[in-house]
């Protein structure tokens, strides 16, 4: 039986290693950016953080969950937010934080989301070339812009992306893919496939 050589051993050992990194990895970071993000917000009250680890992050996380249902199902509280919303967005130098804010996250949760509309967006014609990207304006006729729509392309594995506003006949609707596997699809560079049992319907679309 031949001796195995070093060279061997150690391909096999950085094999199981990159492997055992590939399992690992995920989890591990998952684990620190939830402990970054509880320890971040427990920090904001040092005092209570040191006796009870975690009651602030859960006092916050209650909290704001209180004042969506309370925005949400009553009229007073509507009135209220409706006023502080109305307040914020007239304050000068204040409304160019809030404004933006506001539509961003609105855009991503609540009733409002705006990512909920993939497409298939053309972006050369020869050789034919087509981005998966969400639609947020049907409509841009109110800046010259007739039969032009605005679509948000997200880039893949970050967090940001951008925005073309390119002709209606450039767009077509996403078949086989929810909103959710759209955004996914998109950040994880295709890696994450289509989640649909015929993923044969994704490119009728862009046919």
């Amino acid at each position: 039986m031949k001796k195995p050589s070093f060279e061997n051993i150690a391909n096999i050992f950085l094999k199981n290693f990159f492997q055992g990194l590939v399992i690992i990895g995920p989890i591990g970071l998952t684990i620190f950016v939830i402990w970054y993000v509880v320890s971040a917000i427990d920090n904001l009250v040092p005092s209570l953080a040191k006796q009870i680890p975690g009651l602030v992050f859960v006092s916050i996380i209650l909290f704001t969950a209180i004042l969506g249902y309370l925005g949400n199902k009553f009229v007073v509280g509507r009135f209220f937010f409706d006023t502080m919303d109305s307040l914020l967005e007239k304050t000068p130098g204040v409304k160019h934080i809030y404004t933006p804010t506001k539509d961003v996250m609105s855009s991503f949760v609540g009733d409002k989301k705006k990512f909920n509309d993939p497409v298939w967006v053309k972006t050369n014609e020869n050789p034919e070339i087509w981005r998966i990207g969400f639609l947020t304006q049907k409509e841009m006729s109110d800046v010259d812009k007739h039969n032009y729509v605005a679509v948000y392309l997200p880039h893949s594995y970050a967090i940001s992306g951008w925005v073309i506003v390119t002709e209606e006949k450039n767009i077509k609707p996403v078949v086989g893919m929810n909103a959710a596997s759209a955004m996914k699809f998109a950040v994880s560079g295709g890696v994450a496939g289509f989640n649909s049992a015929d993923d044969t319907n994704i490119f009728k679309a862009a046919e």
